[in-house]
Formats: C-alpha cells, structure tokens, sequence
C-alpha cells in the first residue's frame, strides 16, 4: 500500500518539474478526452435500477468503483461497477498513447496529476453521483464461509445515488444507520479479511500522514485509516483475484505478480516489533500480525512501512495469446501468482488511475463472452509489463522527493535537536541506516553504524527544504 502525505502548505512544483509529470496532455489527447463518448452504448445491460453507492475521500472526484452489496442465506451478492474508461478511449489514438507514455496517476501531497486529463477522469468516465455512466459490471457470489462461488462480468449502465466517504461510512456503521446499498458490507469485509490472513495474505495499512502550519511551526499528524477503508478494500481485492484466476485460466492476459517474501525480510521485522516494544504473538503469520497492529500508534507506521520489504520484487506478467504458444511457453503456475494476496490477482478497479486495468478488463470480458479479445488490446499486452514498471517507478521517485521534502520543511526549525529513535535498518554499501524516530512519526537516515534494532538518541544534523534532505547522527 501506498504511504499517503498530505501537505497542501507545501508547493511541490520543483518536484513535479524535475520529475517531467504536468496536466499538459496535449491538443489530441486533450481534444478526444474532451468529446469522449461511449463506443459502446448499444451493448449495454440496464443496471440504472441498482442504487449504487461510491466510497472515497471527501474530496474524490475520479470515481472509478461503485458497489451495491446484498446479503441473503447464501452468502453476499457484490455487484461491482467499475468505470468503462475502454469504452471512452479510442484504442491507438492520441488519448491511447497519451495514457501509455503516463502509465497512472502520480500523487503528491498537494494535489495529483491524472492519467487522463480531468475532463474524463473527473468527468464524463467518473461515477459520479446522480449521473448515468458506461461501467464495467462485476457479479460475484460470497458464499457465508468467504468462498468466491459465481462471477460474472460485462458492460452495463449504472446510476450513482451517493458518493460516501470512509469516515462517514465508519461512523454510520457504529450508529447503525449505513446505507442501504452497503449494510451488509462490514459483515463481508471482516469475512474476506479473515480469509486472507488465513491464506496468508500480508495487507499493508500505513496511517495517512499530514504536515501542516501552526503558530508555533510545522507539525505531522498521523490519520489512521478507518475500519470502511479495509472493507471496501476487499471488494477489490475480491475482483482483482477473480479477474486473475479468470486471465490465469484462459493463459491470457495482465497479472500482477509477487514472488514470497525471504526470510531475511521477516527477520527483520521481528527485528523492529522487538525494538518498539510491539508484541509479535506466537504462531502468527507476518500477516496477521500487520493486520493486528493498532492504527494509530506511531510505531504503526515505522512497522508497516518496514513491512513494505515483504513486498520485494512486485512484477506485471503478459500472459501469451495460446495461438503464439510455441513462440512463448506458459509460465510456471508459482510465477503467476501474487505473494501478498496469497493467490493469483490482476489489477482492473482503477482504470481512470492505472494503465494496466483497461486492458486486463478487456480480457475478462472478452474470456466471459466467449468473444475474441480485441487486436489493439493483444497488441499491447506485450508492452504494458515495461510500461507498468516505468509508471511504478516515476509514482516511487515522486513519493521519495515528496516526503523528503515535506519532513525538511517539518524539521527545518529543529536542527540541532535531540530525539528518541529506532534503528530499522542497519547501513549497507548502498544507503546509509534508517532510523524511526519515534516523537516526531519520521523515518529517515543516520549516520554512522548504528545495529538494527537498537534504540538509541539520534541529534537531528540536516534538515535542508532547498536540497530536500533530512539526516541525524547519533547522539553523543
């Protein structure tokens, strides 16, 4: 999971321009996305009268999933909408490779810059609330134990009668007032989590983080996420595996992939729990341990982002057309599958944000219908794994500058300070330490050869803005 900062005091423009990401989209991809329209509305089943509901920020305006949740004896009923951005892209045209040459939306802590330029991804593609959109249906039967039973997918037409937010949705749930359309969802989010971590799942919740002016100087504030974040969390993740079970299948398609976490990474988080004083309960998996973690203390924050090393080496594979079999020979069944999730997964909730899952949904639409897939998308499926990857990385690289930024700005008034710290990671040839201090919820370098898991005072040395540099040193 993605560690969110907001810091909507701090003008992250410098980092924007060294990192080449700005809402200049050009006249044809801007021209297209502004006069989309839906180049399949006469394939469309009528869903207008399922009442839809969103969950999001407060602030969302690119809505890409929208879910309607019932329970009976059986088990739950999810349907699933997710916005049809295929359908408002005109394959291999200007928007197309515009989107390609992105690969996602790049947040920073002041604002984000989209995959696709506002007049789809804040508009006509949105789910918004009171409006009728082209969508991407799901239908998947839970059965009581958390089993995945019946799926279906094709293109329909949904009608949004509320856009909800999680805290709001949390709230409700204690007050026993939730919306009619999700009641029944805290009763299937705490099934499917507790699936997960049986299979073996590792979900990463990093606390949002938050820097702001006061009259005294710049502060961090730590927001844990709300329980409605982890529910709605599994109904993608519900339709994510299903859509790679279905690609995996048909020997098809976009999967993302993760190899299991070695040992030295688990040592290491041991390591940490032991350090800040965090309890790792006998028999529990990495997993279920994160998952146990309480959301809003700040060692949280230092153990979940240290959790990130069992994350090592997430991949996107191409699945081979099987007519081009004797070019490309299926992979092994292990290579396939996504070792956080703990079975096979693909990424097709988020199109408006992501590249990838506009491809991948064409696939499992095209496998369900018995259809060909189209050729503009099995031309591309050799492409996309090192266009993912490029995308990744450029996200990462904004991430990094972003926060190191945001904590010099934090800090610029502290130099000289000392503070109590945890070291999660010893210094290797290629980076120096990294140290958790705990009052201030920072994670950042240290000097010297300070061993993992000892705590230790660290005096804060560096705390540059101009050059976007936070170091200590040990105390002395």
């Amino acid at each position: 999971m993605q560690r969110i900062l907001s810091a909507p005091d701090i003008d992250f423009d410098a980092v924007r321009t060294e990192l080449g990401v700005s809402e200049d989209y050009g006249t044809g991809a801007q021209d297209e996305a502004d006069h989309a329209v839906d180049r399949h509305a006469a394939d469309r089943e009528d869903r207008t009268d399922l009442p839809f509901v969103t969950i999001d920020p407060p602030t969302s305006k690119d809505l890409d999933q929208a879910v309607h949740l019932t329970a009976d004896d059986d088990g739950f009923v999810v349907d699933y909408a997710i916005a049809d951005v295929a359908a408002l892209v005109e394959p291999e045209g200007a928007l197309d490779q515009e989107s390609r040459r992105r690969g996602t939306t790049v947040y920073f802590p002041d604002c984000s810059v989209p995959l696709h330029p506002r007049s789809l991804s804040e508009g006509t593609g949105s789910l918004l609330p009171g409006q009728t959109r082209p969508c991407v249906l799901w239908t998947i039967r839970v059965t009581r134990d958390g089993a995945t039973r019946e799926v279906s997918v094709r293109r329909a037409t949904i009608r949004s009668v509320a856009q909800l937010d999680y805290a709001g949705v949390s709230a409700d749930a204690v007050a026993g007032r939730l919306h009619p359309s999700i009641a029944a969802l805290p009763a299937f989010g705490e099934l499917r989590h507790g699936v997960a971590l049986r299979r073996g799942a590792v979900e990463l919740d990093l606390p949002d983080q938050e820097v702001v002016r006061g009259d005294s100087g710049w502060t961090l504030r730590l927001a844990p996420h709300t329980a409605a974040d982890m529910w709605n969390s599994q109904l993608s993740l519900l339709t994510g595996m299903c859509a790679g079970t279905m690609m995996a299948d048909a020997g098809f398609g976009l999967l993302r992939t993760l190899p299991p976490a070695d040992d030295d990474a688990v040592e290491a988080l041991r390591v940490s729990a032991a350090a800040l004083g965090v309890d790792w309960p006998a028999g529990a998996t990495p997993g279920q341990f994160l998952a146990g973690l309480p959301r809003d203390e700040p060692s949280t924050l230092a153990l979940m982002s240290g959790g990130a090393a069992l994350m090592r080496g997430a991949d996107y594979l191409a699945l081979a057309d099987p007519l081009d079999r004797d070019q490309q020979p299926a992979p092994r069944p292990d290579r396939m599958r996504h070792a956080a999730i703990a079975g096979l997964y693909a990424h097709v909730t988020a199109p408006l944000r992501r590249l990838g899952d506009r491809f991948a949904t064409e696939v499992c639409l095209s496998v369900t219908s018995g259809e060909p897939v189209p050729d503009w998308v099995s031309r591309a499926l050799p492409t996309l794994p090192k266009l993912l990857r490029s995308a990744d990385s450029l996200s990462a690289a904004a991430d990094r500058a972003s926060i190191d930024l945001a904590e010099a700005v934090l800090l610029s008034h502290r130099v000289g300070e000392r503070f109590d710290a945890v070291v999660l990671h010893a210094a290797t040839e290629r980076r120096p330490a990294q140290v958790f201090v705990t009052d201030l919820a920072v994670i950042a370098p240290c000097d010297g050869h300070p061993e993992q898991g000892r705590r230790l005072p660290v005096t804060l040395t560096v705390a540059d803005p101009t050059a976007r540099k936070v170091a200590f040193a040990p105390a002395t």
